[in-house]
């Protein structure tokens, strides 16, 4: 019998080092429900994630069957429940498909845990990703575009010929965080309560303006405190500054790596919040933007699983 567009298909769980996502899917991704908690991996009790997650899902699982279960993110990760190698770039949905590993649960489930990626041509030692493959492939694979995933870890990834064949991580959200809550920015700036635009482009146009203090950042980033004593800068204005420092660092640093020039387009993926901060900056430096789902990576699970054979393709209309 052909599933209706509604019914429950799969359960996607995105389960990082700090929290639990949970998504109870359709089979065309559609989210008809979903939870969230701070069960991370390093809270879990050794031996205990399949007890904790049959927890959590246990209203689906009651409700709808033994759904097929996808698991993505640090779950996955030498630190995790099941440890799945990376795949090598350059890899498309069949590749990462092939790399999964499955277990059977306690409850008659299926589940699947999804391979990360590796880029064996960055220096000095192979990058990698887990998680954000996932938005790569939800976005799509047939178009050939650069794609950026704003996060703690960003990344730039590039999509050619179906495959995701290169990436690389700058360290941009960890960064900001370090700064704004252990540095001596912390200590003089004042939280704000919406964002100041005014203050985040003068923190990207700082590094646009002068390419030679941007290679100095080390340097560069005690603005935030000199133009505070300077009466320049307030500080309620200092960690939109920053954050524009750091992102416009970020974009730097991609032009430098090769990954756009001007007038070129780019695709960001990811959390809304950051990819408002990410689209402004870019749109500042004269790219055009495409801002793609915000559930890419529910999409893009669902095709690796379909691909490795676990959850039915969406039936034609």
């Amino acid at each position: 019998m052909t599933a209706l567009r509604n019914d429950p298909a799969a359960i996607v769980i995105d389960w990082g080092t700090t929290s639990f996502r949970a998504y109870l899917t359709t089979d065309e991704g559609k989210v008809l429900g979903s939870l969230e908690t701070g069960d991370g991996i390093q809270s879990c009790a050794p031996g205990g994630f399949e007890q904790l997650l049959l927890g959590r899902i246990g209203i689906w699982t009651e409700a709808h069957g033994a759904l097929p279960v996808v698991a993505l993110g640090m779950i996955t990760s030498r630190s995790g429940w099941v440890e799945v190698p990376y795949v090598r770039c350059p890899a498309g949905v069949d590749e990462l498909a092939a790399g999964v590993k499955e277990v059977a649960l306690a409850n008659g489930s299926r589940m699947i845990f999804l391979a990360g990626l590796t880029d064996p041509t960055r220096l000095p030692f192979p990058d990698v990703m887990r998680g954000e493959e996932t938005q790569v492939l939800g976005s799509g694979l047939d178009r050939d575009r650069t794609v950026v995933l704003p996060g703690t870890h960003s990344k730039w990834a590039e999509v050619e010929g179906g495959t995701i064949r290169r990436f690389q991580t700058f360290v941009t959200g960890e960064q900001f965080s370090l700064l704004t809550r252990h540095s001596f920015i912390a200590r003089g700036m004042q939280p704000a309560g919406e964002a100041d635009w005014a203050a985040f482009e003068r923190g990207v146009r700082t590094i646009e303006e002068n390419p030679a203090e941007a290679d100095a950042f080390l340097s560069l980033i005690f603005s935030a405190r000199t133009g505070m004593l300077a009466g320049e800068l307030q500080p309620a204005e200092i960690v939109d500054y920053v954050s524009g420092l750091l992102i416009g660092l970020e974009f730097h640093q991609a032009r430098g790596a090769g990954w756009w020039k001007d007038g070129d387009a780019i695709e960001i993926v990811g959390n809304d919040g950051l990819n408002d901060r990410y689209a402004r900056a870019a749109r500042l430096l004269g790219l055009e933007v495409r801002e793609g789902s915000g559930e890419a990576a529910i999409a893009g699970a669902l095709r690796i699983a379909v691909a490795a054979g676990l959850v039915k393709a969406p039936a034609m209309a």
